[in-house]
C-alpha cells in the first residue's frame, strides 16, 4: 500500500539510521548545528527519498543488493557531491551499484534525492519505454542524463514531496500513487537510457576493492585503535595506494578518516555512559587519545561542547551502541 513519512533530525546518528532501505554509515565532517529533514515515499514498486542537510558529511552506503537506483541534487545550483571520488556536478546524477559499497560525500549543506526499483521492475519498465531492458549497474558512477529528463525527474520528485508534506492522504490513494509512480519511473529510465551498464575500468575496481577491505578491517576491530603500518598490512595496500583511495572516495587522508571515526565513537560512548561510573579520561584513552588537552580542544571544535558536558547529560539512545553506523561500531 502506498505510504509516506516526513521526519526532522537534530542528531546525525538518528538521521543516518533513519535512511530506510539502505545501510548508511555516516560522519559529519565540519562543526556546527546539524539539522536535516527527510521524506520517504513508498509507492507500488518505486521507493523515493528526499533530504535537506545543514552540514557536510560522508556517507558510506552498503547497498541492499535487491534494489537499483539513482541519486541526484534536487535543485539547480546545488553544490557538487562526489560519489567514490567522482564529481556529481549540476546536471548529473549518480547511478548506484547493486553490490558494491559506495561513498557519497558533500562539501556543504545540500539537498538531494533518490529513486529506486527492483532490477526486474527496471528491466520491465525500460523494455516498454525505450525498447530494450536496462540492467543494474555493477558500480556506482556519475552520468549526464538528457537535460529534459533530469528536469522532469526533479519536478516530479518535488511534487511528490509536496504531497507527502501537505496531503499524504491524497498521495496514499492507489490511483494517485500509480500515476505518480508511472511518471517517476519513466523519468528515471530516460535519465539512464542513453548509457549501457558495463564493468568499470580495472583501476576503479581495484580502488573499490581496497575501500571494501579497509571497511572490513575497521569493522572487525571496532574497539581498538589501528595505526597506519598495521592497517596497510592488513588491507594489503601500500600507504600511497590507501591514501589515494581515501582522498578520492572520502576527500581526506586515511589518518584523518581514522581520527574522525574515533572521535565520533568517543562521543557515542560519552553520551551513553554513566557519569558516576566512568570519566572522560577513561573513555578518551580507551579509544587511543592520550593527549587529553588536545583531545578536549578538538572535541569541542568538532561537536560544539566540551567532553564533560556530553558525559554529564543523562544517558540517551542506549540502543545506538548496537547501531551499524560509523558512529556506533566501527569508529576506529
Amino acid at each position: 500500500m502506498p505510504s509516506s513519512a516526513v521526519h526532522t533530525f537534530a542528531d546525525p546518528e538518528m538521521y543516518f539510521a533513519g535512511i530506510r532501505n539502505l545501510q548508511i554509515d555516516g560522519v559529519i565532517t565540519k562543526s556546527g548545528e546539524f539539522r536535516a529533514e527527510s521524506t520517504h515515499i513508498d509507492l507500488h514498486r518505486l521507493l523515493m527519498y528526499r533530504s535537506d542537510e545543514s552540514l557536510p558529511r560522508i556517507m558510506k552506503v552498503v547497498p541492499s543488493g535487491i534494489r537499483t537506483g539513482i541519486v541526484f541534487a534536487t535543485d539547480l545550483g546545488e553544490p557538487s557531491m562526489l560519489i567514490n571520488g567522482v564529481e556529481i556536478a549540476d546536471g548529473q546524477i549518480s547511478r548506484n551499484g547493486l553490490d558494491w559499497e559506495w561513498y557519497l560525500r558533500s562539501s556543504a549543506p545540500c539537498r538531494w534525492g533518490s529513486v529506486s526499483l527492483m532490477p526486474e521492475d527496471l528491466a520491465a519498465a525500460s523494455k516498454v519505454i525505450i525498447g530494450h531492458e536496462l540492467a543494474p549497474a555493477s558500480f556506482a558512477r556519475s552520468l549526464t542524463p538528457p537535460t529534459a529528463a533530469l528536469s522532469r525527474l526533479r519536478k516530479l520528485h518535488e511534487a511528490a514531496d509536496h504531497l507527502a508534506k501537505t496531503a499524504p492522504d491524497i498521495l496514499a490513494k492507489p490511483e494517485v500513487a500509480r500515476a505518480m509512480e508511472t511518471a517517476l519511473v519513466e523519468a528515471m529510465v530516460l535519465c539512464i537510457a542513453d548509457r549501457r551498464s558495463g564493468d568499470m575500468r580495472n583501476v576503479h575496481r581495484h580502488r573499490a576493492s581496497v575501500m571494501r577491505r579497509l571497511e572490513e578491517v575497521l569493522t572487525s576491530a571496532p574497539d581498538r585503535p589501528l595505526y597506519m603500518p598495521q592497517l596497510c598490512a592488513t588491507v594489503g595496500a601500500s600507504y600511497t595506494t590507501l591514501r589515494d583511495c581515501c582522498q578520492d572516495y572520502l576527500g581526506m587522508s586515511p589518518k584523518r578518516y581514522l581520527w574522525l571515526r574515533r572521535m565520533h565513537m568517543v562521543r557515542r560512548a560519552l553520551r551513553i555512559a554513566d557519569a558516576e561510573k566512568t570519566t572522560v579520561t577513561e573513555i578518551a584513552t580507551n579509544y587511543g587519545f592520550w593527549e587529553l588537552g588536545r583531545f578536549a580542544v578538538a572535541y569541542r571544535l568538532l561537536f560544539g561542547e566540551v567532553p564533560s558536558a556530553a558525559l554529564r547529560r543523562p544517558p540517551e539512545h542506549p540502543n545506538l551502541s548496537k547501531s551499524s553506523s560509523w558512529c556506533g561500531n566501527s569508529l576506529n
